[in-house]
């Protein structure tokens, strides 16, 4: 309610298990809807969210709370149930392509971001093409891929390590089918409209830039000060990581 006064517009709930809160009776789920009363408050996001703790009532909300918006990072770290096990993720990927497919169906056009571990010990070429086949499959809108990299005290790093140039090789050709998803994605959103919240300005003069509903970058020209407001975009270039469009009314 305070931030609401100072005129914000959104919340983002932050953790690194965020949707495995829970506070005397109440879940990530019942505080997105108490959230969503607060007149003035027109957007909350929550990530970053494990498969393990995605509730049926927490999925169920994406469809009836349309302060929700129908964006979700959910990292699934790799393709491989065996390197999932290995991982210690206590899920497979049947797990999690199950609560993707019961998210569509509740909100048909939520899309989704993901976190990819490439070279985890014991990854073979098999295992890492299991990921790339997760990928084809699942239109992420964006995703952070990085290579593996040894913790000392964890189980991982007492196990043999995949060689490092087949960690390189292996994650470049993941981000290059993850950037082509990417841009597939942003390609289709050429020609609709789509609602902004502007954050900030630009490096050209009048440029602004903001967050659509489905958090990817927006940049448009407008000689008014729009920072901190929501309007309406026409989307009219696909770029690399975002896209550009015109105000509308």
């Amino acid at each position: 309610q305070a931030l609401v006064e100072k005129d914000v517009k959104e919340v983002i709930l932050l953790g690194q298990n965020v949707n495995s809160y829970s506070s005397d009776d109440e879940t990530l789920a019942s505080l997105i809807q108490a959230l969503s009363e607060i007149e003035g408050l027109e957007r909350i996001r929550f990530m970053t969210s494990h498969p393990n703790d995605m509730t049926e009532e927490l999925i169920t909300i994406f469809g009836s709370n349309e302060k929700l918006m129908p964006f979700l990072h959910l990292p699934v770290q790799s393709g491989s149930n065996k390197i999932l096990k290995l991982m210690n993720r206590k899920h497979t990927i049947k797990d999690y392509q199950e609560i993707i497919s019961k998210l569509k169906k509740v909100r048909s056009d939520i899309c989704f971001s993901s976190d990819f571990i490439v070279g985890f010990p014991g990854e073979t070429e098999a295992d890492f093409e299991e990921t790339l086949r997760l990928c084809e499959n699942i239109e992420f809108s964006q995703a952070y891929s990085f290579n593996y990299s040894s913790r000392p005290g964890t189980t991982a790093s007492s196990r043999e390590e995949v060689e490092e140039t087949k960690k390189k090789e292996r994650l470049l050709r993941l981000q290059k089918l993850l950037e082509v998803k990417q841009n597939t994605f942003l390609s289709k959103q050429v020609g609709k409209t789509v609602k902004v919240l502007f954050e900030k300005k630009g490096k050209n003069s009048n440029e602004y830039i903001g967050r659509s509903d489905y958090f990817y970058p927006v940049s448009v020209q407008s000689k008014d000060e729009i920072i901190g407001k929501i309007r309406d975009v026409k989307v009219e270039l696909c770029l690399k990581h975002s896209v550009k469009g015109s105000l509308l009314g």
